[in-house]
């Protein structure tokens, strides 16, 4: 049995590492930061640093994983209810509470998804992101969101157009320091994908 103050003592650094390269980011950008960057704005040594991370891509993809591996978590745990509330055609309150548990986890990470998805971050989370996206409305199981066959136009294009505009949004709350709660967030973001920018924009009542 693992001794629970040796866990605790790996926690808190890793968290620190963390910490590190967010700040770092915002600073300086990914690109530029270094392995001593991060281990002197940490407080630790090196020897510690390399004991959980090869390299700072190694860092930055633990990190991302982390992310997507809770956002998903979050997705199966939920998503049977969304497709549920979808196919009994009601699905504005389900589809509601699931936006909100999203925003909510996003706000709770906030400055790594700030740093990550800001210009001075990794531009290939987005790529990924948009990936975990396009698996998850369409996935190759049958219980996927949407399916295919049903799309008006390319389903590639489609995925595309719904995950810009959700990492769109997501960077606009982010960069304006998230004056809008979540659930008002889940709100804006029902508007725009389940009656379409037009209806958002007044112009399509």
């Amino acid at each position: 049995m693992r001794d629970s103050n040796t866990d605790l003592r790996v926690i808190r650094t890793k968290e620190s590492i963390r910490d590190a390269l967010v700040e770092l980011i915002d600073e300086k950008g990914f690109e530029a930061i270094t392995v001593k960057d991060i281990t002197t704005r940490a407080k630790i040594n090196r020897g510690t640093f390399y004991a959980h991370y090869q390299d700072k891509f190694d860092l930055m993809t633990k990190c991302e994983e982390e992310i997507m591996l809770e956002m998903s978590r979050l997705v199966k745990q939920n998503f049977p209810g969304v497709i549920a509330a979808l196919e009994t055609n009601s699905p504005t309150a389900t589809t509601f509470s699931f936006s909100v548990l999203i925003f909510e986890y996003l706000n709770e990470n906030s400055d790594f998804m700030k740093a990550v998805l800001g210009r001075k971050g990794d531009l290939s989370f987005q790529t990924r992101l948009k990936d975990f996206m396009w698996k998850t409305l369409f996935g190759n199981n049958p219980n996927a969101l949407i399916k295919e066959e049903n799309l008006l136009v390319p389903g590639q294009y489609f995925a595309s157009y719904v995950a810009s505009a959700h990492i769109g949004v997501i960077q606009q709350w982010l960069d304006c320091g998230r004056k809008e709660s979540p659930q008002e967030m889940a709100r804006i973001l029902s508007t725009f994908t389940v009656n379409g920018p037009f209806f958002a924009a007044g112009l399509k009542k």
